[in-house]
């Protein structure tokens, strides 16, 4: 099942329908001018247009609910065809994403498919939408928006530092030691309800725009640098600024001067 062949079908019935309507709403106004105008043979003629019109709406409406309601959402979900054209939809638009069902990211997004109710989930948010193409350009929307939103890296980083000074202390950590971006996330963002609106893919985002800003050091001058790590589930992924992924696991701050 290919939902754009399904999309031509009701193309045509769509457009029934709107012409139809169309037809209902121009007679409807000239009805109005007649009665006021106290033109009956007009109006006389016009109504019996109008009530065919009405008609031919109603008409055109129950074609186009059978033909919706003959579409199979669940098996079009189970079936697997929903992602392989929403994936071939991404491939085309240039939109990253990673995952196996039903689970993928679509950077910074994190995108859930729910295929027992017919339902996507973009982060927290459910989507209404069959439609693989239409849905990879609302994640693409949404992307794009965000890149153009202001970003601070200078105060982000400085941010992240006393993150990293208080982690030192609570951890007994040396200054200058690598420290674990998902450890700073939860110094950031100490209490619950600040994750729900700072989640970790929010924070995977500012930490691409930080990568890919060419800013090197804090507001009061110390360095820092990012690191790998072998444990690849510390590790999170972002988009540099050529779409290309890498993977920053640790972080640590260092006067330049000791």
């Amino acid at each position: 099942m290919n939902y754009e062949d399904f999309y031509q079908t009701l193309l045509p019935l769509e457009k029934s329908v709107k012409d139809s309507l169309a037809t209902l709403q121009k007679l409807s106004r000239a009805i109005s001018r007649e009665t006021e105008a106290g033109d009956i043979r007009n109006l006389s003629r016009d109504l019996s247009a109008l009530s065919e019109a009405a008609e031919a709406v109603s008409s055109a409406t129950e074609r186009l609910r059978e033909t919706v309601s003959g579409f199979d959402s669940r098996a079009y979900f189970e079936s697997g065809d929903f992602v392989e054209q929403m994936l071939a939809s991404c491939q085309e638009k240039g939109v990253d994403v990673r995952g196996d069902f039903p689970v993928y990211e679509m950077f910074p997004y994190r995108v859930r498919l729910d295929a027992e109710n017919q339902d996507i989930y973009l982060d927290r948010k459910k989507i209404h939408c069959m439609r693989p193409q239409s849905f990879v350009s609302q994640v693409q929307a949404s992307q794009e928006k965000l890149n153009k939103a202001a970003f601070n890296a200078l105060t982000f980083v400085s941010e992240l530092s006393e993150a990293y000074d208080l982690a030192l202390l609570k951890l007994k950590k040396h200054p200058g030691t690598d420290l674990y971006l998902t450890s700073l996330y939860k110094f950031l963002t100490p209490m619950g309800r600040f994750r729900k609106d700072y989640d970790q893919q929010s924070f995977a985002f500012d930490l691409a725009r930080l990568y890919n800003s060419g800013i090197e050091e804090t507001k009061n001058g110390r360095k820092f640098q990012f690191g790998p790590s072998r444990n690849n589930g510390k590790a999170i992924r972002i988009l540099d600024q050529d779409g290309q992924e890498q993977y920053l696991a640790t972080i640590r701050f260092f006067d330049p001067e000791e």
